[in-house]
C-alpha cells in the first residue's frame, strides 16, 4: 500500500528531503547491516540482536528491531527475527509461561526465567503493524493473532476463572490500569508507558479488551503527567503508582538510563494522537534543564546531581529531541525554541560505536524516525 505523508519536524526545522533520508536510510545499515551493527543470524537463517554492552539478547532489542523491520518495510528481517523469539524466548511452561524471557544468550539459552513487560507491549504492537502493512500469514507469522494471544494473557493472567493456563501475575494492574515494572511487582517503570500503543490495542485487542485498554491509555497519560517532575521535566526508571520515585535497595529512583525513553513515548504520543499541552509543558521543562545543566551528570528528579555519570549520552539526546514532538505544544515561552534547540542537536550528533552503541542507537533510530514522520500506524 502506498504511504501516507507524514508530517516532518526535521524538514520544519530546515533540514532538506535528501540528507533526512540519507540519515534514515544510515539509521538501518548501522544497526542492520555494518561493521558496527548488532544483527546477526544463527545457522538457520534467524536474526538476533544483542544488546553489546551485556552480550546477551534481550526482548527489549528484539521488539525494538521489530518494530523498525515494519518501519522500513523490511519483512525478512522481521520474520527471522520474530522467529529467533518464538523459538528461543517463548515460554512454554512454568510460571510465565505465554510470556517471554527477557534476556537470552545469544546461543538461545535463557538467562532468565521471567518476562520484562516492555517487550511484550513491543512485540505486541510490532505485530498489529505488520499484520496492517503486510497481512497476515500462517502459524506463528499471523502476526494479528499472535498480538492478540499476547495481550490477552497480559490482561488475564491470574483470573482463577481461566484455568491454570493463566496462572501467574497479569502485566497490568487490573484496578488502576497501570503497566508494571515486573509482573510480580505493584509499581511501574514510566518509560513503558505507551499511551499511543495503547490506543492501537483497543482497536485490534480481543473485543472484550478494548475498553480495558482505552481506560490504559487515559490512565497512563495522567500517570505521566505525574511521574515527570513540573519543574525538571524528569521521571525516575522506577516510579510508584502515584507516580512518586520507587524508592528501594534496588536503586532506579533518579533519572537514568530506562528514564530518557519517557520523553520519547510523549513525543510519539503527540504524532499519533494529538497534542497535551500538560505533557508538553513536562517535557519542555526537561529540555529546558539540560539545555542549562551539565549532560553528562546523572540526577535526581527534582534536579538534585548524583554523583554518577550518564551511560547512554547518544540515547539520552535521542529520546529528549523526539520529545521536541510535543515539547512545541507546551504554552512555555521558550518552548518551540527549545525543541529545535534539542532537534539541531540530535541532528550533529553522530551514531554511537563502542560496546554501549546497541541502545543508544535504538533510541536514536526511533527518534529520527519520528522526527522525519516515517514512525507511523498506517501505511
Amino acid at each position: 500500500m502506498k504511504q501516507e505523508a507524514a508530517w516532518s519536524m526535521l524538514k520544519w526545522c530546515g533540514y532538506s528531503d535528501e540528507d533526512i533520508n540519507s540519515r534514515v536510510k544510515q539509521v538501518w545499515y548501522e544497526i542492520f547491516e555494518g561493521p558496527n551493527a548488532v544483527y546477526h543470524e544463527n545457522e538457520d537463517g534467524l536474526g538476533y540482536i544483542v544488546d553489546t554492552g551485556n552480550d546477551d539478547v534481550r526482548t527489549e532489542g528484539m521488539s525494538y528491531a521489530m518494530m523498525l523491520a515494519v518501519q522500513y518495510d523490511r519483512k525478512d528481517i522481521f520474520d527471522k527475527i520474530w522467529g529467533w523469539v518464538m523459538r528461543f524466548m517463548y515460554m512454554n511452561e512454568g510460571h510465565h509461561r505465554h510470556y517471554f524471557a527477557w534476556s537470552v544468550a545469544p546461543n538461545g539459552i535463557p538467562n532468565a526465567q521471567g518476562p520484562a513487560p516492555d517487550g511484550e507491549e513491543f512485540f505486541a504492537t510490532s505485530l498489529f503493524l505488520a499484520s496492517r502493512r503486510w497481512g497476515d500469514g500462517d502459524g506463528i507469522y499471523q502476526y494479528s493473532a499472535m498480538a492478540r494471544e499476547i495481550l490477552r494473557y497480559c490482561v488475564h493472567k491470574g483470573e482463577s476463572e481461566r484455568g491454570s493456563d493463566f496462572a501467574g501475575e497479569p502485566m497490568w494492574n487490573p484496578d488502576n490500569k497501570l503497566i508494571k515494572f515486573i509482573p510480580e511487582t505493584e509499581w511501574s517503570d514510566p518509560s513503558y508507558h505507551v499511551p499511543h500503543f495503547y490506543d492501537l490495542f483497543a482497536e485490534e485487542a480481543d473485543p472484550a479488551d478494548r475498553a480495558f485498554w482505552k481506560e490504559a491509555a487515559e490512565a497512563s497519560r495522567k500517570y505521566l503527567l505525574a511521574a515527570c517532575n513540573t519543574d525538571t521535566g524528569m521521571s525516575p526508571e522506577y516510579a510508584n503508582y502515584d507516580g512518586t520515585p520507587h524508592i528501594s535497595d534496588r536503586g532506579h529512583w533518579y533519572f537514568f538510563s530506562d528514564a530518557y525513553r519517557t520523553a520519547a513515548n510523549i513525543g510519539l504520543d503527540s504524532l499519533w494522537v494529538g497534542k497535551d499541552i500538560g505533557l508538553g509543558n513536562r517535557v519542555s521543562a526537561l529540555q529546558r534543564f539540560f539545555l542549562t545543566h551539565d549532560r553528562t551528570s546523572v540526577y535526581e528528579v527534582d534536579g538534585t546531581p548524583v554523583e554518577e555519570t550518564v551511560l547512554h549520552p547518544v540515547g539520552f539526546i535521542a529520546a529528549t529531541a523526539q520529545g521536541s514532538l510535543v515539547a512545541i505544544h507546551s504554552d512555555a515561552g521558550d518552548a518551540v525554541d527549545n525543541a529545535r534547540k534539542w532537534v539541531d542537536l540530535l541532528w550533529n550528533t553522530p551514531m554511537r560505536i563502542g560496546a554501549r552503541r546497541y541502545y543508544d542507537n535504538f533510541l536514536y533510530a526511533f527518534a529520527m524516525l519520528a522526527l522525519s514522520g516515517n514512525y507511523r500506524q498506517r501505511w
